[in-house]
Protein backbone atom coordinates (compact mmCIF):
# COMPACT_ATOMS: atom_id res chain seq x y z
CA UNK A 1 0.00 0.00 0.00
CA UNK A 2 1.38 3.23 -1.17
CA UNK A 3 2.52 5.93 1.59
CA UNK A 4 0.10 8.86 1.79
CA UNK A 5 -1.50 11.56 3.99
CA UNK A 6 -5.13 10.66 3.91
CA UNK A 7 -6.40 6.76 3.46
CA UNK A 8 -10.45 6.56 3.03
CA UNK A 9 -11.57 3.29 3.98
CA UNK A 10 -13.93 3.67 0.76
CA UNK A 11 -10.97 3.67 -1.20
CA UNK A 12 -9.00 0.92 -0.12
CA UNK A 13 -9.17 -3.05 -0.67
CA UNK A 14 -10.24 -5.47 2.47
CA UNK A 15 -6.55 -6.48 3.30
CA UNK A 16 -5.25 -2.89 2.92
CA UNK A 17 -8.03 -1.86 5.45
CA UNK A 18 -6.73 -4.31 7.72
CA UNK A 19 -3.21 -3.05 7.33
CA UNK A 20 -4.21 0.68 7.90
CA UNK A 21 -6.24 -0.68 11.52
CA UNK A 22 -2.70 -2.03 12.28
CA UNK A 23 -0.87 0.63 11.62
CA UNK A 24 -3.74 2.47 13.78
CA UNK A 25 -3.19 0.34 16.62
CA UNK A 26 0.51 0.98 16.74
CA UNK A 27 -0.32 4.68 16.86
CA UNK A 28 1.40 5.11 13.01
CA UNK A 29 -2.36 6.46 11.89
CA UNK A 30 -4.71 8.47 13.29
CA UNK A 31 -8.85 8.56 13.13
CA UNK A 32 -9.61 11.98 12.00
CA UNK A 33 -13.35 10.33 10.98
CA UNK A 34 -15.49 7.56 10.50
CA UNK A 35 -13.06 5.71 7.83
CA UNK A 36 -10.80 8.29 7.78
CA UNK A 37 -7.06 7.93 8.57
CA UNK A 38 -4.07 10.12 8.40
CA UNK A 39 -0.22 9.88 9.51
CA UNK A 40 -0.21 13.61 9.91
CA UNK A 41 -0.28 15.35 13.36
CA UNK A 42 -3.59 16.93 14.68
CA UNK A 43 -2.54 20.66 14.18
CA UNK A 44 -2.41 19.66 10.07
CA UNK A 45 -5.27 17.83 10.12
CA UNK A 46 -7.83 21.09 8.93
CA UNK A 47 -4.91 21.67 6.01
CA UNK A 48 -5.12 18.17 4.77
CA UNK A 49 -8.95 18.94 4.32
CA UNK A 50 -8.69 21.61 2.98
CA UNK A 51 -6.72 19.84 0.12
CA UNK A 52 -8.47 16.59 0.00
CA UNK A 53 -11.94 17.80 0.26
CA UNK A 54 -13.41 16.75 -2.63
CA UNK A 55 -12.10 13.25 -1.77
CA UNK A 56 -12.83 13.54 1.97
CA UNK A 57 -16.56 14.51 1.29
CA UNK A 58 -17.24 11.59 -1.18
CA UNK A 59 -16.03 9.06 1.14
CA UNK A 60 -18.70 10.37 3.75
CA UNK A 61 -21.29 12.26 1.67
CA UNK A 62 -21.52 10.00 -1.54
CA UNK A 63 -24.61 11.08 -4.23
CA UNK A 64 -24.93 14.54 -2.66
CA UNK A 65 -25.08 17.60 -4.12
CA UNK A 66 -23.13 20.67 -3.43
CA UNK A 67 -25.64 23.01 -2.92
CA UNK A 68 -26.72 26.79 -2.19
CA UNK A 69 -23.55 29.04 -1.87
CA UNK A 70 -20.94 26.84 -1.85
CA UNK A 71 -21.71 26.27 -5.65
CA UNK A 72 -21.66 29.74 -5.98
CA UNK A 73 -18.60 29.76 -4.59
CA UNK A 74 -16.98 27.12 -6.44
CA UNK A 75 -16.66 25.37 -2.91
CA UNK A 76 -14.00 27.85 -2.17
CA UNK A 77 -16.25 29.82 0.65
CA UNK A 78 -13.35 31.41 2.97
CA UNK A 79 -15.73 30.35 6.11
CA UNK A 80 -14.89 26.64 5.79
CA UNK A 81 -18.42 25.59 5.39
CA UNK A 82 -19.71 23.33 2.67
CA UNK A 83 -23.51 23.03 2.26
CA UNK A 84 -24.78 19.65 0.22
CA UNK A 85 -28.33 18.96 -0.47
CA UNK A 86 -28.38 15.60 1.04
CA UNK A 87 -31.70 13.17 2.42
CA UNK A 88 -31.62 14.83 5.93
CA UNK A 89 -30.95 18.23 7.93
CA UNK A 90 -27.63 17.84 9.57
CA UNK A 91 -24.20 19.57 10.44
CA UNK A 92 -21.30 17.93 11.15
CA UNK A 93 -18.01 19.35 12.37
CA UNK A 94 -14.12 18.28 11.56
CA UNK A 95 -11.21 19.93 11.78
CA UNK A 96 -11.12 22.98 10.02
CA UNK A 97 -14.07 21.65 7.57
CA UNK A 98 -18.46 22.01 8.45
CA UNK A 99 -20.49 20.57 6.36
CA UNK A 100 -23.62 21.09 6.58
CA UNK A 101 -25.98 18.87 5.06
CA UNK A 102 -29.78 20.22 3.90
CA UNK A 103 -33.02 17.91 2.97
CA UNK A 104 -33.20 18.32 -0.01
CA UNK A 105 -33.36 16.65 -4.00
CA UNK A 106 -30.93 14.03 -5.12
CA UNK A 107 -28.88 14.86 -8.57
CA UNK A 108 -30.98 15.81 -11.45
CA UNK A 109 -30.74 16.47 -15.11
CA UNK A 110 -27.99 18.65 -15.27
CA UNK A 111 -25.88 17.83 -12.35
CA UNK A 112 -22.62 16.27 -13.27
CA UNK A 113 -20.07 14.08 -10.95
CA UNK A 114 -17.14 15.93 -9.93
CA UNK A 115 -13.58 14.42 -11.55
CA UNK A 116 -15.77 11.60 -11.88
CA UNK A 117 -16.64 11.00 -7.93
CA UNK A 118 -20.03 10.23 -6.32
CA UNK A 119 -20.33 13.91 -5.48
CA UNK A 120 -22.52 16.55 -7.38
CA UNK A 121 -22.44 20.29 -8.91
CA UNK A 122 -24.97 21.46 -9.69
CA UNK A 123 -26.68 22.82 -13.10
CA UNK A 124 -26.80 26.79 -12.91
CA UNK A 125 -30.55 27.19 -13.27
CA UNK A 126 -30.32 24.43 -9.52
CA UNK A 127 -27.72 26.71 -8.18
CA UNK A 128 -29.71 29.75 -8.77
CA UNK A 129 -32.84 28.89 -7.33
CA UNK A 130 -31.54 27.31 -4.67
CA UNK A 131 -29.58 30.81 -3.68
CA UNK A 132 -32.93 32.56 -4.00
CA UNK A 133 -34.24 30.47 -1.24
CA UNK A 134 -35.22 32.10 2.13
CA UNK A 135 -32.22 31.57 4.35
CA UNK A 136 -32.94 31.28 7.64
CA UNK A 137 -29.63 28.67 8.52
CA UNK A 138 -27.38 29.71 11.58
CA UNK A 139 -24.89 29.49 8.94
CA UNK A 140 -25.52 31.61 5.88
CA UNK A 141 -26.87 29.04 3.22
CA UNK A 142 -27.41 31.54 0.48
CA UNK A 143 -24.87 34.02 -1.38
CA UNK A 144 -26.44 37.78 -1.17
CA UNK A 145 -29.62 38.25 -3.41
CA UNK A 146 -26.97 41.03 -4.88
CA UNK A 147 -24.29 38.85 -5.53
CA UNK A 148 -26.84 36.45 -7.68
CA UNK A 149 -27.89 39.14 -9.44
CA UNK A 150 -24.66 40.49 -10.16
CA UNK A 151 -23.97 36.78 -11.62
CA UNK A 152 -27.08 37.03 -13.60
CA UNK A 153 -25.82 40.27 -15.51
CA UNK A 154 -21.89 38.88 -16.29
CA UNK A 155 -24.36 35.80 -17.71
CA UNK A 156 -25.81 38.04 -19.82
CA UNK A 157 -22.70 40.37 -20.73
CA UNK A 158 -20.57 37.73 -21.56
CA UNK A 159 -23.18 35.32 -23.14
CA UNK A 160 -25.58 37.62 -24.19
CA UNK A 161 -29.15 37.59 -23.78
CA UNK A 162 -30.31 34.62 -25.03
CA UNK A 163 -28.44 32.44 -22.64
CA UNK A 164 -30.83 34.03 -19.66
CA UNK A 165 -33.76 33.35 -21.48
CA UNK A 166 -32.48 29.80 -22.16
CA UNK A 167 -31.57 30.15 -18.06
CA UNK A 168 -34.97 30.77 -16.98
CA UNK A 169 -36.41 28.03 -19.43
CA UNK A 170 -34.34 25.05 -17.73
CA UNK A 171 -35.21 26.68 -14.15
CA UNK A 172 -38.80 26.92 -15.19
CA UNK A 173 -38.44 22.81 -15.85
CA UNK A 174 -36.63 22.51 -12.65
CA UNK A 175 -38.32 24.11 -10.23
CA UNK A 176 -41.45 21.84 -9.51
CA UNK A 177 -38.78 18.70 -9.11
CA UNK A 178 -36.92 20.85 -6.72
CA UNK A 179 -39.80 21.75 -4.72
CA UNK A 180 -38.92 25.85 -5.66
CA UNK A 181 -41.43 27.45 -7.44
CA UNK A 182 -41.48 30.44 -5.01
CA UNK A 183 -37.66 31.20 -6.13
CA UNK A 184 -38.50 30.35 -10.11
CA UNK A 185 -40.74 33.63 -9.27
CA UNK A 186 -38.27 35.47 -7.52
CA UNK A 187 -35.44 34.45 -10.90
CA UNK A 188 -38.20 35.16 -13.31
CA UNK A 189 -38.19 38.59 -12.02
CA UNK A 190 -34.73 39.32 -11.64
CA UNK A 191 -33.88 38.07 -15.23
CA UNK A 192 -37.11 40.51 -16.50
CA UNK A 193 -35.98 43.27 -14.96
CA UNK A 194 -31.82 42.53 -16.06
CA UNK A 195 -33.41 42.03 -19.57
CA UNK A 196 -35.71 45.54 -19.22
CA UNK A 197 -39.12 43.47 -19.42
CA UNK A 198 -39.91 43.74 -15.71
CA UNK A 199 -39.69 46.95 -13.05
CA UNK A 200 -35.88 47.14 -12.35
CA UNK A 201 -36.63 48.03 -8.71
CA UNK A 202 -36.97 44.33 -8.03
CA UNK A 203 -33.02 44.19 -8.43
CA UNK A 204 -30.21 45.28 -5.27
CA UNK A 205 -27.30 44.85 -7.52
CA UNK A 206 -26.00 48.28 -9.02
CA UNK A 207 -24.91 46.66 -11.98
CA UNK A 208 -28.23 44.78 -12.92
CA UNK A 209 -30.35 48.09 -12.27
CA UNK A 210 -28.12 49.65 -14.39
CA UNK A 211 -28.51 46.81 -17.31
CA UNK A 212 -32.69 47.36 -16.82
CA UNK A 213 -32.41 50.88 -17.40
CA UNK A 214 -30.44 50.21 -20.45
CA UNK A 215 -27.26 51.59 -19.34
CA UNK A 216 -25.96 48.14 -19.22
CA UNK A 217 -22.03 48.84 -18.26
CA UNK A 218 -18.85 46.43 -17.94
CA UNK A 219 -18.51 45.52 -14.80
CA UNK A 220 -15.25 44.11 -15.18
CA UNK A 221 -13.79 47.64 -16.48
CA UNK A 222 -15.65 49.30 -13.60
CA UNK A 223 -13.74 47.39 -10.80
CA UNK A 224 -10.52 48.35 -12.66
CA UNK A 225 -11.66 52.09 -11.98
CA UNK A 226 -12.03 51.16 -8.46
CA UNK A 227 -8.57 49.77 -8.43
CA UNK A 228 -6.89 52.69 -9.79
CA UNK A 229 -8.83 54.85 -7.47
CA UNK A 230 -7.77 53.34 -4.90
CA UNK A 231 -4.21 53.70 -5.39
CA UNK A 232 -4.65 57.19 -7.02
CA UNK A 233 -6.14 58.22 -3.26
CA UNK A 234 -3.36 56.38 -2.02
CA UNK A 235 -0.64 58.53 -3.79
CA UNK A 236 1.02 61.33 -3.35
CA UNK A 237 2.01 63.52 -6.69
CA UNK A 238 4.22 66.30 -7.38
CA UNK A 239 2.45 68.99 -8.12
CA UNK A 240 4.03 71.14 -11.78
CA UNK A 241 2.38 74.66 -11.85
CA UNK A 242 1.62 75.53 -15.47
CA UNK A 243 4.44 77.82 -16.87
CA UNK A 244 2.83 78.37 -20.59
CA UNK A 245 2.28 81.79 -20.84
CA UNK A 246 -0.04 83.22 -23.54
CA UNK A 247 0.07 84.58 -27.29
CA UNK A 248 3.14 82.73 -29.00
CA UNK A 249 3.78 81.09 -26.44
CA UNK A 250 0.98 78.87 -25.92
CA UNK A 251 0.53 78.58 -29.62
CA UNK A 252 3.68 76.46 -29.75
CA UNK A 253 3.20 74.61 -26.69
CA UNK A 254 -0.42 73.28 -28.26
CA UNK A 255 0.99 72.74 -31.55
CA UNK A 256 3.79 70.65 -30.16
CA UNK A 257 1.01 68.53 -28.44
CA UNK A 258 -1.28 68.23 -30.74
CA UNK A 259 1.84 67.21 -33.23
CA UNK A 260 3.15 64.52 -30.44
CA UNK A 261 0.29 62.92 -29.75
CA UNK A 262 -1.12 62.19 -33.42
CA UNK A 263 2.61 61.54 -34.15
CA UNK A 264 2.16 58.49 -31.46
CA UNK A 265 -1.29 57.14 -33.24
CA UNK A 266 1.00 56.90 -36.93
CA UNK A 267 0.44 60.21 -38.35
CA UNK A 268 3.35 61.37 -38.79
CA UNK A 269 4.54 64.56 -40.90
CA UNK A 270 7.95 66.13 -40.95
CA UNK A 271 7.87 68.88 -38.34
CA UNK A 272 8.21 71.62 -40.73
CA UNK A 273 5.13 70.42 -42.79
CA UNK A 274 3.14 69.73 -39.81
CA UNK A 275 3.57 73.21 -38.57
CA UNK A 276 2.65 74.64 -42.14
CA UNK A 277 -0.28 72.66 -41.44
CA UNK A 278 -1.04 74.22 -37.85
CA UNK A 279 -0.26 77.56 -38.78
CA UNK A 280 -0.87 78.81 -41.86
CA UNK A 281 -3.29 76.03 -42.78
CA UNK A 282 -1.60 74.58 -45.43
CA UNK A 283 -3.12 71.85 -45.79
CA UNK A 284 -0.94 68.57 -47.28
CA UNK A 285 -3.46 68.00 -50.48
CA UNK A 286 -2.70 64.35 -50.78
CA UNK A 287 -2.90 63.99 -46.57
CA UNK A 288 -5.99 65.93 -46.36
CA UNK A 289 -7.38 63.93 -43.39
CA UNK A 290 -3.98 63.81 -42.14
CA UNK A 291 -3.63 66.96 -42.16
CA UNK A 292 -7.27 67.85 -40.26
CA UNK A 293 -6.38 65.36 -37.48
CA UNK A 294 -3.40 67.63 -36.78
CA UNK A 295 -5.55 70.81 -36.78
CA UNK A 296 -8.40 69.01 -34.94
CA UNK A 297 -6.42 68.16 -31.91
CA UNK A 298 -4.88 71.80 -32.04
CA UNK A 299 -7.84 73.41 -32.26
CA UNK A 300 -8.95 72.22 -28.50
CA UNK A 301 -5.54 72.69 -27.27
CA UNK A 302 -5.52 76.52 -27.51
CA UNK A 303 -9.47 76.84 -27.72
CA UNK A 304 -10.11 78.00 -23.70
CA UNK A 305 -13.62 76.07 -23.97
CA UNK A 306 -11.98 72.97 -24.29
CA UNK A 307 -8.59 73.48 -23.44
CA UNK A 308 -9.80 73.40 -19.50
CA UNK A 309 -13.00 71.79 -19.92
CA UNK A 310 -13.16 68.28 -17.23
CA UNK A 311 -15.30 65.26 -17.55
CA UNK A 312 -18.57 65.85 -15.80
CA UNK A 313 -19.38 63.18 -13.19
CA UNK A 314 -22.78 62.58 -14.75
CA UNK A 315 -24.75 61.36 -17.56
CA UNK A 316 -23.14 64.82 -19.46
CA UNK A 317 -20.48 63.23 -19.86
CA UNK A 318 -21.61 61.31 -22.48
CA UNK A 319 -22.39 64.57 -24.69
CA UNK A 320 -18.74 66.12 -23.58
CA UNK A 321 -17.46 63.50 -24.93
CA UNK A 322 -19.66 62.85 -28.53
CA UNK A 323 -19.13 67.18 -28.85
CA UNK A 324 -15.04 66.69 -28.67
CA UNK A 325 -14.77 64.22 -30.90
CA UNK A 326 -16.98 65.42 -33.14
CA UNK A 327 -14.84 68.40 -33.65
CA UNK A 328 -11.54 66.35 -33.50
CA UNK A 329 -12.32 64.06 -36.21
CA UNK A 330 -14.92 66.50 -38.34
CA UNK A 331 -12.48 65.25 -41.70
CA UNK A 332 -12.98 61.54 -41.14
CA UNK A 333 -17.14 60.85 -41.87
CA UNK A 334 -16.18 56.94 -42.33
CA UNK A 335 -15.80 56.55 -38.47
CA UNK A 336 -18.75 58.45 -37.54
CA UNK A 337 -17.25 61.43 -35.89
CA UNK A 338 -19.40 61.66 -32.65
CA UNK A 339 -21.20 58.94 -32.64
CA UNK A 340 -20.34 55.98 -30.33
CA UNK A 341 -19.25 52.63 -31.78
CA UNK A 342 -21.69 50.35 -33.52
CA UNK A 343 -19.18 47.21 -33.72
CA UNK A 344 -16.13 46.00 -31.19
CA UNK A 345 -12.39 47.60 -31.38
CA UNK A 346 -9.42 45.44 -30.47
CA UNK A 347 -5.54 46.61 -29.63
CA UNK A 348 -3.39 43.21 -29.82
CA UNK A 349 -5.66 40.65 -27.97
CA UNK A 350 -7.12 43.36 -26.12
CA UNK A 351 -10.88 44.03 -26.45
CA UNK A 352 -12.40 47.22 -25.43
CA UNK A 353 -15.46 47.30 -23.75
CA UNK A 354 -18.56 45.89 -26.31
CA UNK A 355 -21.19 48.89 -27.81
CA UNK A 356 -24.18 48.10 -25.71
CA UNK A 357 -22.19 48.70 -22.61
CA UNK A 358 -20.02 51.75 -23.97
CA UNK A 359 -22.77 54.54 -22.49
CA UNK A 360 -23.13 52.59 -18.95
CA UNK A 361 -19.67 52.10 -18.88
CA UNK A 362 -18.62 55.82 -19.50
CA UNK A 363 -21.35 57.18 -17.16
CA UNK A 364 -20.55 54.67 -14.13
CA UNK A 365 -16.82 55.67 -14.51
CA UNK A 366 -17.03 59.30 -14.96
CA UNK A 367 -18.95 59.01 -11.47
CA UNK A 368 -15.38 57.86 -9.83
CA UNK A 369 -13.64 61.49 -11.23
CA UNK A 370 -15.40 62.69 -7.84
CA UNK A 371 -13.66 60.65 -5.80
CA UNK A 372 -9.69 61.62 -6.53
CA UNK A 373 -8.19 64.78 -5.77
CA UNK A 374 -8.24 67.22 -9.05
CA UNK A 375 -4.94 67.39 -11.00
CA UNK A 376 -2.89 64.67 -11.39
CA UNK A 377 -5.10 61.85 -9.85
CA UNK A 378 -8.16 63.25 -11.66
CA UNK A 379 -6.55 63.50 -14.94
CA UNK A 380 -4.54 59.81 -14.67
CA UNK A 381 -8.08 58.58 -14.34
CA UNK A 382 -9.77 60.69 -17.12
CA UNK A 383 -7.10 59.71 -19.38
CA UNK A 384 -7.96 56.09 -18.73
CA UNK A 385 -11.59 55.87 -18.65
CA UNK A 386 -11.84 56.92 -21.87
CA UNK A 387 -8.75 55.16 -23.00
CA UNK A 388 -10.05 51.91 -21.78
CA UNK A 389 -13.31 52.31 -22.95
CA UNK A 390 -12.36 52.84 -26.52
CA UNK A 391 -15.93 54.73 -27.37
CA UNK A 392 -15.40 55.24 -30.79
CA UNK A 393 -14.13 53.58 -33.92
CA UNK A 394 -10.92 55.56 -33.80
CA UNK A 395 -9.23 59.05 -32.47
CA UNK A 396 -9.60 57.43 -28.79
CA UNK A 397 -5.99 57.71 -27.82
CA UNK A 398 -6.02 61.62 -28.88
CA UNK A 399 -9.36 61.82 -27.08
CA UNK A 400 -8.09 60.47 -24.20
CA UNK A 401 -4.91 62.59 -23.70
CA UNK A 402 -7.35 66.11 -24.41
CA UNK A 403 -9.35 65.10 -21.28
CA UNK A 404 -6.48 64.53 -19.45
CA UNK A 405 -4.74 67.54 -20.09
CA UNK A 406 -7.77 69.33 -19.75
CA UNK A 407 -7.81 68.47 -16.34
CA UNK A 408 -4.21 69.48 -15.60
CA UNK A 409 -5.46 73.23 -17.03
CA UNK A 410 -8.16 73.28 -14.81
CA UNK A 411 -6.14 72.81 -12.01
CA UNK A 412 -3.30 75.48 -13.15
CA UNK A 413 -0.49 72.39 -13.52
CA UNK A 414 1.46 71.69 -16.87
CA UNK A 415 -0.19 69.58 -19.45
CA UNK A 416 1.84 66.86 -20.49
CA UNK A 417 3.28 65.59 -24.02
CA UNK A 418 4.19 62.04 -24.63
CA UNK A 419 7.54 62.91 -27.10
CA UNK A 420 7.80 59.45 -29.62
CA UNK A 421 10.86 58.47 -27.67
CA UNK A 422 8.21 57.66 -24.54
CA UNK A 423 6.05 56.23 -26.98
CA UNK A 424 6.87 52.52 -25.69
CA UNK A 425 6.52 53.03 -22.08
CA UNK A 426 3.52 54.76 -22.51
CA UNK A 427 1.66 52.39 -24.29
CA UNK A 428 2.87 49.75 -21.85
CA UNK A 429 1.66 51.50 -18.81
CA UNK A 430 -1.81 51.52 -20.39
CA UNK A 431 -1.67 47.89 -21.27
Amino acid sequence: MRQQDLYLNQELSPAERRAVQRRVLKGELHRIAPGVFTPLAEEQWPGLLQREKLRFLTSQFPDTVVGYRSAFEGMAGRDEVIFLNSSYNRSHEYPGLTVALIKGVGPQAGDQPISGKSIYFPSLPRMMLENLSIDRHPLHRCAPIAEVEKRLTMICESRGESHLNVLRDEARQLAPLLGLMREFDKLDKLIGAILGTRPEQALADPSARASALGLPYDTARIALFDTLVTELRTRSFTLLPDQTGSGVEATHQAFLESYFSNFIEGTEFEIGEARDIVMHNKITEKRSKDSHDIIGVFQQIIHPGWRSQTLSTTPQVLEQLRARHAEMMHARPEIEPGEFKDRMNFAGNTAFVAPERVRGTLVEGAKRLADVAPGMPRALLAMFLVAEVHPFLDGNGRLARLVMNAEFSAAGECRIIVPTLAREEYMDCLR
